[in-house]
């Protein structure tokens, strides 16, 4: 891991609240001229610490009033390979995110739909006929409160 100074830890919080501020504004609010900041920026980049810009999406606005987090665990019997799933799962455009895990599931899926009966039927007919499916656990959330990260 790259040592990254207390101002580095400043202005990835500050990227991580809002990507898209111009090196100008986050230099004044840091106390940094805007080339200072561009410079820390790009190094930021060059050495991984950023990694593209993000837009968060407000999936109720959007019209997902249900995300469901699902706990999968791959069949043992007639196993499909991994990438087979993965594929078939990043296919399902309700699918949000698809984190391969250890524990009690092999997979962990975020799945938004519209409505509980519109999550029933993306699950019935895309995710349970995926290839390698075992037994599914669902959760629905009810609130989320994203914390910052350890910067």
């Amino acid at each position: 891991m790259t040592d990254l100074d207390a101002m580095d830890r400043a202005l990835l919080r500050a990227l991580a609240e809002d990507a898209a501020r111009p090196a100008a504004d986050l230099g004044r609010e840091l106390g940094l001229s805007q080339p200072a900041t561009w410079r820390r920026i790009k190094r930021l980049r060059d050495i991984g610490a950023l990694k593209g810009r993000r837009l968060d999406l407000d999936a109720a606005a959007l019209g997902f009033g249900v995300t469901v987090f699902l706990g999968v665990k791959l069949a043992s019997r007639g196993r499909a390979s991994l990438e087979d799933f993965e594929r078939a799962v990043c296919a399902i455009r309700e699918v949000q995110t698809v984190e391969h895990v250890l524990g009690l599931y092999d997979y962990r899926l975020r799945v938004v739909a519209r409505d509980l009966e519109d999550f029933e039927r993306v699950l019935r007919r895309r995710i349970m006929t995926l290839p390698g499916i075992g037994p599914v656990e669902a959760n629905v959330l009810l609130s989320e409160e994203r914390l910052p990260g350890p910067l």
